[in-house]
């Protein structure tokens, strides 16, 4: 009975520590960033195609540096941080087709899970100059941050994922 006992926790454990290792393969890290970062896409209705560097755009963010890509059918999201001066500035590129082409009257949200584990959801709006959906993040807690962007581009629903350092 006891060994019986120790199986099944064993190999709960091992189940438990395989689901909670998340999928390695659909996170991508991105060096040229000074927040850790990985991206990944829950897209319900669209598939994530493959993203080539050199495609005619750079990967920059508002401070220069790279930014978090996820392609989600003919949509590409870039997802960038850098400090503001009242928190950290959360940047969004939205762009539609081959040629990335700005999508400016999308609705979208960001949904901030915080490092203590709370919520906190900020509307995104658009800004003309950076071409880029923007939002600021109050505070500056130390730690890892998740987020998930909301965009609604004419009732087309995307949800792209993506985490932080700070």
């Amino acid at each position: 009975m006891k060994t019986l006992l120790i199986l099944i926790g064993t190999a709960s454990l091992l189940v438990l520590g395989a689901c909670s290792g998340g999928n390695q393969a659909a996170k991508t890290e991105s060096a040229a960033q000074p927040t850790e970062a990985a991206s990944t896409t829950q897209a319900e209705s669209t598939t994530k195609e493959a993203h080539k560097e050199g495609d005619g755009h750079d990967h920059k963010g508002a401070d220069g540096k790279g930014g978090q890509v996820v392609e989600m059918g003919e949509y590409h999201l870039e997802f960038a941080t850098h400090k503001a001066e009242n928190g950290t500035s959360l940047d969004l590129l939205l762009q539609k087709g081959e040629a990335h082409q700005p999508v400016t009257d999308a609705k979208v949200t960001a949904q901030v899970q915080m490092p203590d584990g709370t919520q906190k959801p900020l509307e995104m709006k658009y800004d003309a100059a950076e071409k880029a959906y923007k939002a600021v993040l109050p505070g500056t807690a130390a730690g890892e941050y998740q987020v998930a962007i909301l965009a609604d581009v004419a009732g087309k629903k995307m949800n792209g994922r993506f985490s932080f350092k700070q």
